[in-house]
């Protein structure tokens, strides 16, 4: 089932972005551009998390944060305000993360994914296409039959599934997949990429992204 997402952000381009980049990894959102009209739909549906701004007209972040804590419904702040009082403040009203801006898609997803695995709400299995990955059991299936993976066979394809129609650079996966204190070269997830796409035929979903790295498309 989709995981519903509030976007809160009167910033109406920085919002699309936003949406844009949630839909593509299959998230569902719903966007208001206030805090009075985010506090009505918070009444009046259920949301998975919510990505609050702090300035936001008619209503602030933080006066909104107070008036829907009732609702349990986790919380990340998105704002501009970068003094350590902001975010101390941010934190101590409930919200379960604070993001200052700009930042990039995939840091926002992460930290999605970390605040819905902690309430027990994200996907343990994600499909695509012939393929079943069981994050618990480390397991993927492809049409029907177990496939044997090498621990970073599986962490990198993991990676790709979590970022959905996001150009990721080499740099990116090895952070992700072989850790910061890695200093072997990135032709290394060039080999892996290669392996994956033969191993569970994906020659044409894993899109290679000039001078880049890689994107994984439907």
């Amino acid at each position: 089932m989709q995981k519903k997402i509030l976007i809160v952000e009167d910033d109406i381009h920085i919002s699309k972005i936003i949406k844009m980049n949630l839909n593509l990894v299959n998230y569902a959102t719903t966007e208001v551009y206030d805090g009075l009209a985010a506090l009505e739909i918070v009444k009046q549906e259920k949301f998975d998390l919510i990505l609050l701004d702090v300035m936001i007209p008619k209503l602030d972040g933080f006066a909104l944060m107070e008036k829907i804590q009732a609702y349990s419904i986790p919380v990340i702040f998105l704002t501009a305000k970068n003094s350590v009082y902001d975010k101390v403040n941010g934190l101590k009203l409930g919200a379960d993360d604070y993001m200052v801006k700009p930042f990039e898609a995939i840091e926002l997803l992460a930290r999605i994914e970390t605040v819905l695995r902690r309430y027990g709400k994200d996907e343990r299995v994600i499909k695509f296409h012939n393929l079943q990955v069981d994050l618990d059991k480390r397991e993927v299936i492809m049409q029907g039959k177990p496939i044997e993976m090498t621990p970073k066979e599986y962490d990198l394809l993991v990676v790709l599934l979590k970022n959905k129609n996001i150009a990721l650079s080499r740099e990116q996966f090895i952070d992700k997949v072989w850790g910061g204190d890695y200093y072997g070269e990135t032709r290394t997830v060039d080999m892996h990429i290669k392996t994956l796409r033969k191993k569970l035929q994906l020659q044409e979903h894993i899109k290679t992204i000039y001078k880049i790295g890689y994107r994984l498309e439907d």
